[in-house]
C-alpha cells in the first residue's frame, strides 16, 4: 500500500458526518444535563422527553419526504390547524367524528395537491409557494370553516382518549405512533418505486426528467403525503391535549420541524437522508428542549437558542455537504 493510498484510507475511516456530530452532541447534552439538572436522566423524565418530541418527530417525517425530493413544506402546520380545526367544528355541530375526520383529511389532500401543483407546474420555488399557501390556508380556514381559536375534542371517544393518555408497558401510545409512522416512511422511501423516484428527483431533477420519470406527479404526491401526515399529527395533538388551539399556527412549530430535519442531516439540496436522520435530529432537539424547560428559560430565550442552533446547523450542512454546480442552482426550494 502506497503512502498516498494509506492517507486516503485514513481520511475515509475518519470522515466526519453530520449524523455523527449530532449523536455526539446529544450524548454531550445528556451528560451535561444529567450532572447539572437533578432527575434529568430518570426514567419518568426520559419518557416525558420522548412523548414531548413525538409530535415534532412525526411532522419532521412528513417534511423529510418533501426535502429529500428537493422541496420544502412550510404550510404543513397551517394544513394541520385548518384540517383538524374544521373536523372538530363539524363534530361539535352534530356530525359524526369519523365523517368529520374524513372531510378534514380530504381538505388536507386538496391543500397538499394545490401546493404541489403550483411547485410542479408553475415552477415557483417551494419555499415561496408553501410560505404563501400557509397564509392562504389559515386565512381560508378562519374565514370559512371556523371562528374560534380553541376547539375541544369530542367526549366519549375511547380510542382518542387512549391515543392521548394511554400507555403500553409503561410507554405512552403517542411514542408508539411515532415509531409506527417512522417505520411506514422508512418502508416507503427504502422499498417502493415511489421512494426511489423521490431520491432520484432530489439528486438530479434534470436527469430524472430525461429518463422519463413522472417528476411533476411525484412532486404533487410528496406534498399530499406531507399534508396527510400533518393532519394525522393534528389528531395526535387533539388526543394529547383534549383539543386544539389554532394559534399554534403562529408558533415556531414549523421552524422547529425544520430544525429537526436539518440537524438530523437531511440535505436541503435534496436526494440525501433517511428516517434515521429524523430520529437522530428529534433526539437532539428533544434533549435540548427538555433541558431548557427544566432550566426554566424564558420563551424568548428558548427561541433565540433554537434560532442559533438552526443557523449553525445550516452552516454545518453547507460545509459538510458543499453544493456542486448542479445543486447550487438558485430556486431549487
Amino acid at each position: 500500500m502506497t503512502t498516498e493510498t494509506a492517507a486516503k484510507t485514513a481520511r475515509t475511516s475518519f470522515t466526519i458526518t453530520q449524523e455523527g456530530i449530532v449523536i455526539a452532541l446529544t450524548v454531550a447534552l445528556l451528560a451535561i444535563f444529567s450532572v447539572t439538572l437533578p432527575g434529568f436522566l430518570s426514567g419518568a423524565n426520559l419518557v416525558n422527553l420522548l412523548r414531548g418530541v413525538s409530535v415534532l418527530g412525526m411532522l419532521a417525517l412528513g417534511m423529510s419526504i418533501v426535502v429529500i425530493g428537493r422541496g420544502l413544506d412550510l404550510a404543513m402546520v397551517a394544513t394541520l390547524v385548518v384540517g383538524m380545526g374544521w373536523a372538530l367544528t363539524l363534530t361539535a355541530g352534530g356530525h359524526g367524528f369519523g365523517t368529520s375526520l374524513l372531510l378534514g383529511a380530504g381538505f388536507a389532500i386538496l391543500a397538499g395537491a394545490a401546493i404541489g401543483m403550483i411547485v410542479a407546474f408553475a415552477e415557483i420555488p417551494a419555499v415561496f409557494t408553501s410560505l404563501a399557501m400557509a397564509s392562504v390556508i389559515f386565512g381560508f380556514g378562519n374565514a370559512v370553516f371556523f371562528r374560534n381559536d380553541v376547539h375541544n375534542a369530542p367526549a366519549n371517544v375511547e380510542w382518542l382518549s387512549a391515543l392521548g393518555y394511554g400507555a403500553f408497558l409503561g410507554v405512552p401510545l403517542v411514542i408508539y405512533a411515532f415509531a409506527a409512522l417512522a417505520l411506514a416512511v422508512h418502508l416507503l422511501l427504502r422499498f417502493t418505486r415511489f421512494g426511489q423516484m423521490i431520491y432520484a428527483m432530489g439528486d438530479n431533477p434534470a436527469a430524472a426528467r430525461q429518463t422519463g420519470m413522472p417528476v411533476r406527479p411525484v412532486i404533487v404526491a410528496q406534498y399530499v403525503i406531507s399534508s396527510l401526515i400533518a393532519f394525522l399529527v393534528g389528531l395526535v395533538i387533539v388526543a394529547s391535549n383534549s383539543g386544539l388551539n389554532t394559534r399554534v399556527y403562529n408558533s415556531t412549530l414549523v421552524y422547529d420541524v425544520l430544525l429537526v430535519v436539518v440537524l438530523g442531516g437531511i440535505g436541503l439540496s435534496g436526494g440525501r437522508g433517511n428516517v434515521r436522520n429524523v430520529i437522530v435530529g428529534t433526539l437532539l432537539v428533544g434533549t435540548l428542549f427538555s433541558g431548557m424547560t427544566i432550566m426554566n428559560l424564558s420563551y424568548t430565550t428558548q427561541n433565540l437558542v433554537k434560532s442559533l442552533v438552526l443557523l449553525a446547523a445550516l452552516i454545518a450542512e453547507t460545509l459538510i455537504n458543499p453544493r456542486d454546480e448542479q445543486t447550487a442552482q438558485q430556486g431549487d426550494i
